[in-house]
């Protein structure tokens, strides 16, 4: 682990309080993204200033749309180095990025958010586009 568990904890919770699935394993990832069907949001989570201020705000309001993915998970990079390995190894043609939100459908990444994306940029305005998002795929 990169990280004392006791300070990511909280950022953790910051997700799993709103529904998403925590995936701490290569096995947990693949339960939801290995045999693709319907609409599943991975979040990339991170220690990092753009997580803590853009990213995971955003997807707290994002996830109050009225339509959501069928699933909605998390990694944690830096702490869950081999669920993150393989939540990445989903997401054909991006690069690895912390934080980072996908929306993959039937196992398709139709919508990414890398840190270039996030970082800057207020978190109503990422929460609207991933909204935009769900209501095109899901």
């Amino acid at each position: 682990m990169m990280y004392d568990e006791g300070l990511v904890t909280p950022m953790r919770e910051e997700l799993t309080d709103l529904g998403i699935k925590e995936t701490r394993t290569a096995a947990d990832v693949d339960r939801f993204l290995k045999e693709p069907k319907g609409t599943t949001l991975v979040v990339v989570n991170s220690v990092c200033g753009c997580a803590a201020s853009n990213a995971r705000p955003a997807v707290s309001v994002a996830m109050k749309n009225p339509k959501l993915p069928e699933n909605a998970i998390t990694v944690f990079a830096g702490n869950d180095a081999e669920a993150t390995a393989r939540a990445r190894s989903y997401f054909v043609g991006y690069q690895p990025s912390s934080p980072q939100i996908a929306l993959l459908k039937d196992g398709e990444v139709v919508f990414m958010l890398e840190r270039h994306n996030i970082a800057g940029r207020s978190a109503d305005d990422i929460a609207s586009e991933i909204s935009e998002a769900f209501n095109q795929f899901c």
